[in-house]
């Protein structure tokens, strides 16, 4: 089955475009890529969703109905000097859904395509032409037709928590941090995660979680490049902060950045946080889960760990709530809960 080459050349209305720049407040900004208004399946009006975001203290949103551009030109009003709005779509396969971020306003991508066919690929290019982003959605998602199908070969980044943290959030991380491990044993270029709302209705919340971009300039152009650099964390909140760094030999390496020392040079890892009462930080590398501290019950707190490249090849960092007994967890067993019933054969 091959993707028909026509387009619907309708919109709601005449797209009013959406400033591409708004005013920064630094280099670190917060956004919501992927929400649904009444265009698709969404109930709110894209106002609402436009005062979601503000309420929620995020600096940037993006607009991802399914398989339409309808809300493109609803935008233009509700974008301002505090506010980015930059447009895109959910592209609804049945073999999984899709991010398609950073389009021109009106901008329509096709989803009547399967895995087996070779159309996504076509259809990436097609945003990466507009100077947009391809990233999976909720891969893991337990509805019909929303599982992941179509391989990492084509996305820019990948998404691995969406809205409040659930049981498919888990594997979702799993494999994103496996294709680290694989990009960095191929030398292929590594893709980063996102974490967004997926928020429909309410009380869905908006910017629950979402990602902090690093960039130099709030512009959809710096916002997409950051996120495709990979130069972003993911936020459960705007009450959370942090600054992750690799110190070695003489040299420092930030959020997305490398860090180039001698094998055995000691390299220190560094995370400081604030706004997760008692939670926990865990740093995780190509050999598992392997230093873990708990913050204390104001949320903040600063946690170090010394290793080096022959070692790890990587590092991340993550941020946990207490489990429901209040006590952090551990990092290094294995529970005896399924999801489901165990094989038969």
């Amino acid at each position: 089955m091959s993707a028909p080459a026509d387009a619907p050349a309708w919109t709601a209305r005449p797209p009013r475009a959406t400033t591409r720049r708004a005013r920064g407040r630094g280099r670190s900004y917060g956004g919501d890529c992927h929400l649904h208004t009444f265009h698709s399946d969404g109930k709110r009006q894209p106002a609402e969703v436009a005062a979601g975001a503000r309420a929620a203290g995020l600096d940037f949103m993006v607009s991802t109905d399914h398989k339409t551009s309808a809300s493109h030109g609803a935008w233009g009003e509700y974008a301002g000097s505090d506010l980015l709005i930059i447009t895109g779509e959910e592209v609804t396969t049945r073999n999984g859904h899709w991010l398609a971020l950073g389009l021109s306003p009106g901008e329509w991508v096709d989803w009547r395509y399967p895995a087996r066919d070779d159309a996504f690929p076509r259809f990436a290019r097609q945003v990466r032409r507009s100077g947009g982003l391809v990233g999976p959605a909720h891969m893991y998602c337990a509805y019909v037709a929303s599982q992941w199908k179509f391989g990492f070969d084509d996305a820019d980044a990948t998404e691995v928590w969406t809205g409040p943290w659930t049981y498919d959030d888990e594997p979702a991380v799993s494999t994103w941090d496996q294709k680290i491990g694989e990009a960095l044993r191929s030398g292929s270029t590594w893709i980063p995660a996102m974490g967004n709302s997926d928020a429909h209705s309410e009380p869905q919340a908006v910017g629950l979680p979402h990602n902090v971009v690093l960039a130099d300039d709030l512009s959809t152009e710096a916002v997409m490049d950051g996120l495709r650099a990979g130069r972003s964390w993911i936020a459960e909140s705007s009450a959370v902060q942090l600054t992750f760094t690799a110190s070695g030999h003489a040299r420092q390496a930030g959020i997305g950045e490398e860090l180039e020392v001698p094998a055995d040079a000691p390299v220190d890892i560094r995370l400081d946080v604030k706004g997760v009462p008692n939670g926990t930080v865990r740093f995780v590398t190509d050999e598992g889960r392997m230093h873990q501290e708990s913050l204390t019950a104001d949320g903040a707190g600063s946690a170090v760990w010394r290793t080096n490249a022959s070692l790890a090849s990587y590092v991340r960092a993550e941020v946990r709530h207490p489990m429901s007994d209040g006590t952090p967890g551990q990092s290094n067993t294995v529970g005896d809960a399924l999801l489901f019933g165990p094989w038969r054969r």
